[in-house]
C-alpha cells in the first residue's frame, strides 16, 4: 500500500491524501490549499492528484480545505463517486457552488488587471459547472455502518464531533491475504463543543493512524471563560459605541457564535437591543441545513428544541443575504456585532467590514478559529501594524481578540486522550493537518505517554506501509531541492539592488522637481511595504 500527501502535511490546509491499496487508487478528502500565495499555487498542481485516475473519493467533511478541489478533480476527468455523510451531501451542494462563483470572480478581476498590462488571461481554478458536476457524485452515508467501495476496501464513517456529518474514517485493506488496518482523523473536535457531539472513539484495532495536530502545541481555553470573552469584547465596542466584527467560517463557527451570543442573551450579558447581524449568504443557507438534521445535534441542543427554544435565534438577529445589505451595516452609526465570512479574512464580506472598523480604536475584532500562516487573520492576530485591505493600506487600531475555546478543533490534551482510548504499543502515528512548530511538541508527548512511532510527513512525501514492516518514507529529489529557500542568494540580490538605486539618484537629482517628486512617491511606497514585510518577521 502507497500513500501520497498532497496537502496538509506540516500545514493546516489542503488535506488530500492518495491511497493505491487493493487494485485501485482513492483519496481521502480532496482539500483546496489557503494561506500564502506560494501555498495556493499548489491548487494547480493537478498533476500529481491524476484525477482521471481516481476510482473513488472519501470526505471526512464540508470544510473547503478538505473538499474545495472536488470541482478540480471533475474538470481534470475524476468521474467516480464520493463518498461522504448525508450532511456533507447538503452542506457541499451550497459550498462548492459558492467557491466556484469566488473563482471565477477572482479570475475575471485577476484578467481584467492583466488586459491592462497587455498579459494573457488566466482560467478560474473552476467553475460553476464544475461544481454542479462533483454535487452529482457525491452519495451520502450513514456513522458507523460500514460498506465497501470496492473489493478489499471495507469503509466506516465515525463521528469526528467536528461540525455537522463530520467524521474520521477507519479503513480495512485486504491485500494478497493481508488485513491493513488504517484510522483517518480528518479534523477531530472538541468535547463539549456546542450543538455537534463529542468525538467518537474508534472501534478499530489500528496499525497506522493520521491524526490532524492544528493545535498540537497547546490547550483551548475553556467555553465558560470564552463565553465571558466574547460578552467582553462586544461591551468594549458597545461602550465605544462601535462594531464588534466576527470573522467566522460558514460552516459550525457561525452557528457556534449564534448559539453563544443565545446563551449570552438569556445570562443576560447582551447589550439590550443590539443589532446582530450574520452577513454572510453561505452561512444563512448552512444556518438552514442545520436546522435539517437536529438528529445529529448533541443532547444539550436536543433538550432545548424539546423545550420548545431554538438556539439558533435571539432578539435582534438579522440575516443579510444581499450586497446592498451588507453595505447598510456598515453606513450605520453606533454599536452592532457583525458574524461574517471568511474566517480567515481572505475572502468575502468580511474584507469590506475589516476595511471599514480595523483602524477604529473602540472597535473589537474577534477571532474565534484558526488562522493559517499568511492569510489576513494570521497577520492581524501575530500583531500587523496595517493591512493592505481590498487595495487600501489600513491601520490595525481596534482591540484585537482571539478565542481559542471557541475552536472546532481537538486542544493537544483532547488530542493526547483520544489517541490513548485505543492506542497500543504496535500503532504507528502520522502528524498530518499542522504546521511543524505544533507537532513537534505533540509528536514527542505521544513518544513519551504511550510509547507509539511517530513520523511527520511532508507534502508530496510518499508513504509505503507493508504489514509487519516499518513504514518507508521517500520524497522524490526534485520535490526536496524545490524545499530549499536560498536566504543568502534573495538578501544578496535585495542589497544588490540598493545599491543601483544609490547609483542611479545622481541622475535622479538632475531631473525637474516633478519627476523627482515621482520617484520619490515610488520610493515611499516600496518602504510601506518592507515596513508591512518587517511586521510579519
Amino acid at each position: 500500500m502507497k500513500i501520497q500527501l498532497l496537502g496538509a502535511a506540516q500545514t493546516v490546509t489542503g488535506s488530500c491524501f492518495v491511497v493505491e491499496a487493493a487494485g485501485k487508487r482513492f483519496a481521502v478528502d480532496c482539500g483546496m490549499h489557503q494561506g500564502s500565495a506560494v501555498i495556493e499555487k499548489r491548487n494547480l498542481n493537478t498533476k500529481a492528484y491524476q484525477a482521471e485516475k481516481l476510482d473513488f473519493i472519501l470526505l471526512t467533511h464540508a470544510h473547503i480545505d478538505h473538499s474545495g478541489l472536488l470541482p478540480r478533480m471533475v474538470r481534470e476527468g475524476f468521474t467516480g463517486p464520493v463518498y461522504c455523510t448525508e450532511p456533507t451531501v447538503e452542506l457541499l451542494d451550497i459550498m462548492l457552488l459558492d467557491s466556484a462563483h469566488i473563482q471565477e470572480m477572482e479570475a475575471e478581476w485577476a484578467n481584467r488587471k492583466r488586459a491592462r498590462r497587455g498579459n494573457d488571461i488566466v482560467e478560474a481554478l473552476y467553475t460553476t459547472e464544475d461544481a454542479a458536476k462533483a454535487a452529482g457524485l457525491l452519495k451520502g452515508v450513514r456513522y458507523d455502518e460500514p460498506f465497501s467501495p470496492a473489493p478489499g476496501v471495507r469503509v466506516r464513517f465515525c463521528d469526528a464531533g467536528h461540525i455537522l456529518g463530520s467524521s474520521f474514517l477507519e479503513l480495512e485493506v485486504t491485500e494478497m491475504g493481508k488485513e491493513t488496518r488504517l484510522i483517518f482523523s480528518g479534523d477531530l473536535g472538541r468535547p463539549n463543543a456546542l450543538i455537534v457531539n463529542d468525538p467518537a472513539r474508534p472501534s478499530l484495532e489500528a496499525d497506522y493512524l493520521f491524526l490532524e495536530s492544528t493545535y498540537g502545541d497547546r490547550d483551548h481555553k475553556n467555553e465558560s471563560t470564552s463565553r465571558d470573552e466574547l460578552a467582553e469584547a462586544i461591551a468594549h465596542a458597545t461602550a465605544n459605541g462601535q462594531k464588534t466584527i466576527i470573522p467566522a467560517f460558514a460552516v459550525e463557527r457561525t452557528q457556534e457564535v449564534i448559539y453563544t451570543l443565545f446563551l449570552l442573551h438569556k445570562d443576560g450579558k447582551l447589550p439590550t437591543g443590539i443589532p446582530i447581524y450574520v452577513d454572510s449568504p453561505l452561512a444563512i443557507k448552512a444556518t438552514e441545513i442545520f436546522r435539517k438534521y437536529p438528529g445529529y445535534f448533541d443532547r444539550a441542543t436536543q433538550d432545548l428544541l424539546r423545550k420548545g427554544e431554538d438556539p439558533l435565534t435571539l432578539p435582534g438577529l438579522k440575516y443579510t443575504l444581499s450586497a446592498e445589505e451588507s453595505q447598510a451595516i456598515n453606513r450605520r452609526e453606533g454599536a452592532a456585532i457583525v458574524i461574517s465570512a471568511s474566517g480567515m479574512c481572505n475572502a468575502g464580506r468580511i474584507k469590506h467590514h475589516l476595511r471599514h472598523n480595523l483602524w477604529r480604536k473602540g472597535a473589537s475584532i474577534v477571532f474565534t478559529g484558526y488562522q493559517a500562516v499568511g492569510t489576513p487573520g494570521r497577520k492581524i492576530v501575530d500583531g500587523a501594524e496595517s493591512l493592505t485591505i481590498l487595495g487600501d493600506e489600513v491601520k490595525v487600531a481596534a482591540k484585537i481578540y482571539t478565542i481559542g475555546g471557541f475552536s472546532g478543533h481537538a486542544g493537544q490534551s483532547q488530542m493526547l486522550d483520544w489517541v490513548g482510548a485505543f492506542c497500543r504499543p504496535e500503532l504507528k502515528v502520522f502528524l498530518v493537518h499542522g504546521e511543524e512548530r505544533a507537532q513537534q511538541p505533540l509528536a514527542e508527548l505521544l513518544r513519551q505517554r504511550y510509547g507509539l512511532k511517530v513520523s511527520i510527513p511532508a507534502y508530496l512525501e510518499e508513504i509505503t506501509l507493508e504489514p509487519g514492516k516499518a513504514p518507508k518514507l521517500y520524497m522524490d529529489d526534485s520535490v526536496v531541492a524545490a524545499r530549499k529557500i536560498n536566504w543568502d542568494l534573495l538578501l544578496s540580490e535585495t542589497e544588490g539592488k540598493l545599491v543601483q538605486l544609490r547609483a542611479g539618484l545622481s541622475d535622479v537629482r538632475q531631473k525637474s522637481w516633478d519627476e523627482q517628486a515621482e520617484v520619490r512617491e515610488q520610493m515611499l511606497d516600496l518602504n510601506r511595504r518592507f515596513l508591512q514585510l518587517l511586521s510579519q518577521l
